[in-house]
């Protein structure tokens, strides 16, 4: 008998690549598709069962699938459709609850992986230049998805501790970014102008939506030999890029805002339903989040195909032009730039585009 692997969250445009690409491994038989809505992408040769996570009948779906591998990827910040903030916070916090239950009383489940996020490290002024997997928060989330995020690493933990003989994988993923990205950050950068926090740059890490499958993958099977796939994971392509490098390769021009006005701005552009700018978002963007991802590497076995810079790469031909042209915006910022420096008269040796 092959594999039984059961995925949630299959409506998004992530969760149905991740079915149709894990029913490709000779290791799986049979795929179990779940999510409260039918998706409207196709899911190849995959079952789905229209069930909600946050109601106990995903105990009756687990059961009667015998699934041994659940892939959780319904941890989310985004609404689906005309979904609130507050059924997204159910879905994350009550349903991965609900779906720990039933994983906890089902005597099938031998593998568990849960999409989480760098979220967890919440972002701070004193916060280190690097986060490790071990690394405590200065200061934790006080709201929103990353705090969301916080919760639901809170239930893993305590699942992995009463079913000891579970391999249990939380993959932390850093900003998820592609053609078909669905986050609040890629809401942000399709603004046609961005606001900033005015005196702050921060570094940025993004992971590309198809290296997010891959690592998932893996994650859902036996670990390759001289690695392991249970522990929690940062997941990021190499490299880090600054807030000012991303608006200009989208040639989109920035507006630097004093941090209450970025407070309002953000107030307002969720009122107007462009995008979801919370606090943790604001944050973010004032001190930024990088974290090491040696652990993905050595032990996980993971290597990404895309460093951060060639993620944004993709991301930004997606999108298509800016309001300004990106060598015109660089060039410029770059002679700016050069006229700050004290006694030089020509720009940097290397550009930071």
């Amino acid at each position: 008998m092959g594999k039984v692997v059961l995925v949630t969250g299959v409506a998004r445009q992530l969760g149905g690549r991740f079915v149709r690409r894990i029913q490709r491994d000779p290791e799986v038989d049979r795929v179990v598709a779940v999510d409260a809505v039918p998706p409207e992408h196709h899911l190849g040769g995959a079952d789905f069962i229209q069930a909600d996570i946050r109601q106990p009948t995903i105990a009756r779906v687990l059961a009667e699938t015998a699934a041994d591998t659940v892939v959780h990827m319904d941890v989310t910040g985004t609404a689906l459709g005309s979904g609130s903030r507050t059924t997204v916070k159910e879905t994350n916090v009550i349903g991965t609850m609900q779906l720990l239950g039933a994983c906890q009383k089902s005597p099938t489940v031998k593998r568990l992986v849960v999409k989480s996020s760098t979220n967890v490290y919440g972002s701070a002024p004193r916060d280190p230049a690097v986060f490790t997997e071990t690394t405590p928060p200065k200061s934790l989330p006080s709201g929103g998805f990353a705090k969301d995020t916080v919760e639901v690493e809170g239930y893993v933990r305590g699942f992995a501790r009463r079913r000891p003989d579970v391999a249990v994988c939380v993959l932390r993923f850093a900003n998820i970014l592609g053609p078909t990205a669905d986050s609040p950050l890629a809401a942000y950068f399709s603004l046609p102008v961005l606001p900033t926090v005015f005196g702050y740059d921060p570094r940025l890490q993004f992971v590309h939506e198809d290296d997010v499958i891959e690592v998932l993958r893996i994650a859902s099977h036996e670990p390759a030999r001289g690695s392991l796939n249970s522990g929690t994971f940062n997941i990021a392509g190499d490299g880090v890029l600054l807030l000012s490098q991303c608006s200009r390769r989208l040639g989109r021009p920035t507006v630097p805002l004093l941090l209450p006005a970025v407070t309002w701005a953000g107030s307002l552009v969720r009122t107007l339903g462009m995008t979801d700018f919370s606090p943790e978002q604001i944050r973010l963007l004032t001190h930024g989040r990088v974290v090491a991802t040696d652990q993905m590497r050595e032990t996980l076995g993971f290597r990404p195909k895309y460093t951060t810079a060639e993620t944004f790469a993709e991301f930004t031909r997606s999108r298509g032009p800016g309001l300004l042209p990106p060598e015109a915006l660089a060039g410029a910022v770059d002679r700016i730039a050069a006229l700050s420096l004290p006694g030089s008269g020509h720009p940097p040796t290397q550009s930071a585009n």
